[in-house]
């Protein structure tokens, strides 16, 4: 393998994914590609697993372990404002968050180890749809992922912005958070704004609503406790000159344990009920549960660092990542199998994710494409032990 050729390939690769987004279980074109390709490699390929997901596999030598490696494939509906040559042509989609990379690190993986080997048992890669809004992993898992590709632990990747490119991070424990949905809907009785006695109107509720909220993190739960309760959203029937019979109040809440997203909705639901009954409303919440913490396996953890350290050395390599509080919907497989969900370096000068500027760099593809490879084979290597 030329690798000048192959790590150029995968540069054009990952800049035709860019220019081609595709929103969640619509990613039709890139599951084509990516299921071509694979074929291609001399994987099995299955398609069409959860919506547009696709599932390659790849056996060798006698090995009875396997393991899974994971990419999401999809993008946001956000208006690009980069200037490359590479930027997408689809108006108001764009890849924001760097799944197009992800896809590319994980192809150039799978050619890697169908090529070279290396390992003795079965790698089966994951190409996710429908991360970004937290249903695509539950999709693949409710098509049977787990009977028809077995697979003993899981591994994925996602690129960081102000990390240097080439460096990785990780931890063992919890290092993404839950994300919680809530929709309050408050109704009292609108009327003219010149005569307020005359009704229950209910911007003042909602008002004071929002305010009482932001006690739930500060003086409900532990001081030790990581959570976040944000309201993004607020609105209501009124005008200039009425005053609202309905308010609604939306936004979600962040934590990192079962216990503690319980604590925030049970206060909730006594908050709002408790205001809109000082202002002569009624309140209605109601709270979902989107996407569940991400929570790393200690030992799938140990092995991830060791294979980082293997492919990318000791000095770029962080056991003590920080957790952070957004949401990643690969906290699925966790809940089903041990595995590790790592950071990598995109660039001390990247755009944040999400940011209609936002663009994966091209430089963090080998250091990707080593990490894969580097675990698949160390996991599946004759010998190695079965996680603890």
């Amino acid at each position: 393998m030329n690798d000048a050729a192959f790590w150029q390939k995968l540069v054009e690769w990952r800049r035709d994914f860019h220019r081609h987004p595709e929103f969640g279980f619509e990613e039709g074109r890139t599951a084509r590609l990516v299921a071509e390709r694979l074929r291609g490699f001399g994987l099995e390929v299955a398609e069409g697993v959860g919506g547009t997901g696709v599932v390659g596999t790849l056996r060798r030598g006698d090995g009875g372990r396997s393991i899974a490696l994971r990419a999401d494939m999809d993008a946001l509906r956000i208006a690009e404002q980069g200037e490359s040559a590479w930027r997408s042509t689809t108006p108001g989609m764009m890849h924001g968050c760097g799944h197009d990379g992800h896809v590319t690190m994980l192809l150039g993986a799978a050619e890697k180890l169908a090529t070279e080997g290396g390992f003795a048992g079965t790698v089966n890669v994951l190409f996710q749809p429908a991360e970004e809004w937290g249903r695509g992993a539950q999709a693949m898992i409710d098509a049977g992922l787990l009977d028809r590709f077995p697979f003993d632990e899981v591994y994925g990747l996602h690129n960081m912005p102000g990390m240097a490119v080439g460096h990785f991070t990780t931890r063992a424990g919890p290092v993404m958070a839950a994300e919680d949905i809530f929709d309050i809907r408050l109704t009292g009785k609108g009327g003219h704004a010149s005569q307020p006695q005359a009704g229950r109107e209910v911007m003042l509720a909602a008002c004071a609503l929002v305010v009482a909220l932001q006690a739930i993190v500060s003086r409900r739960l532990p001081p030790g406790a990581a959570a976040v309760v944000s309201v993004t959203e607020l609105t209501t029937d009124g005008t200039r000159n009425v005053l609202p019979g309905q308010a609604r109040i939306q936004g979600d809440a962040r934590s990192f344990l079962p216990g503690i997203s319980a604590t925030i909705e049970e206060d909730m639901r006594r908050i709002a009920e408790g205001v809109a009954l000082a202002h002569g409303c009624t309140a209605e919440v109601t709270y979902t549960r989107e996407f569940i913490p991400t929570l790393n396996h200690p030992g799938a953890t140990a092995a991830a660092l060791a294979a980082a350290r293997a492919a990318l050395g000791d000095s770029h390599v962080d056991d003590m990542a920080e957790p952070i509080t957004a949401s990643e919907d690969f906290a699925r497989f966790l809940a089903l199998r041990p595995g590790c969900f790592a950071f990598l370096g995109n660039g001390a000068g990247s755009a944040p994710l999400h940011n209609p500027r936002y663009d994966f760099c091209d430089d963090a593809i080998p250091h990707g494409v080593g990490f894969f490879t580097a675990i698949a084979r160390q996991r599946l290597a004759p010998g190695a032990e079965p996680l603890a």
